[in-house]
């Protein structure tokens, strides 16, 4: 056995251990290789396994926006997406000055992105970016000040499925009125 497999192998059982309350035992063969099993007859070295540490999940975003089944925001007929979002940056972002006005807007989307589909980005009620499917789009050298994001999900023949609520984000850029050392 390769090492990939004996490792798929321990990890199994090192799960079903956990949930099935059981014991574990390693063994060496003539050849020194190890096996797991939880057969007491071959004549392992019981494992004692550390618990299997369980963190919550966060709570979901209060970006999101839900609709009726079938219904997008606006009420119009669309494909069953349980969540679509502007995931970050959070609504009411500052963008610091160092940022030069550079940011990554992230989209949260549940279930995947279907076959045909593609997401928009507006920025400021205009398309920044033509439609794609990727869940990232990269926005650079944003004007100082105030600026809204809105997505939308768009279906094979362009229509829009979809529209997410809008995120206002601040934009800090350094200016040349203000001089270097006020003193």
């Amino acid at each position: 056995m390769d090492r990939p497999m004996i490792s798929l192998l321990l990890c199994l059982v090192m799960m079903s251990h956990a949930m099935g309350g059981q014991m574990l035992y390693r063994t060496i063969d003539a050849r020194g290789h190890v096996f797991f099993t939880d057969d007491p007859s071959r004549g392992g070295e019981l494992v004692e396994l550390q618990p299997i540490s369980v963190v919550p999940a966060l709570p979901p975003s209060p970006a999101l926006t839900r609709a009726a089944p079938g219904r997008n925001v606006d009420g119009i007929p669309s494909p069953a997406y349980e969540a679509f979002a502007i995931a970050s940056p959070g609504n009411e972002t500052t963008l610091p000055t160092g940022a030069a006005g550079d940011v990554q807007v992230r989209f949260e989307l549940r279930p995947a992105l279907r076959e045909g589909h593609r997401l928009r980005l507006l920025l400021d009620g205009k398309v920044a970016r033509p439609a794609s499917r990727e869940p990232v789009i990269e926005l650079t050298n944003l004007a100082r000040g105030e600026h809204r994001l809105r997505a939308e999900l768009l279906d094979g023949r362009g229509q829009v499925l979809r529209r997410t609520s809008a995120v206002t984000l601040h934009v800090h850029r350094a200016s040349v009125n203000l001089p270097k050392n006020p003193r």
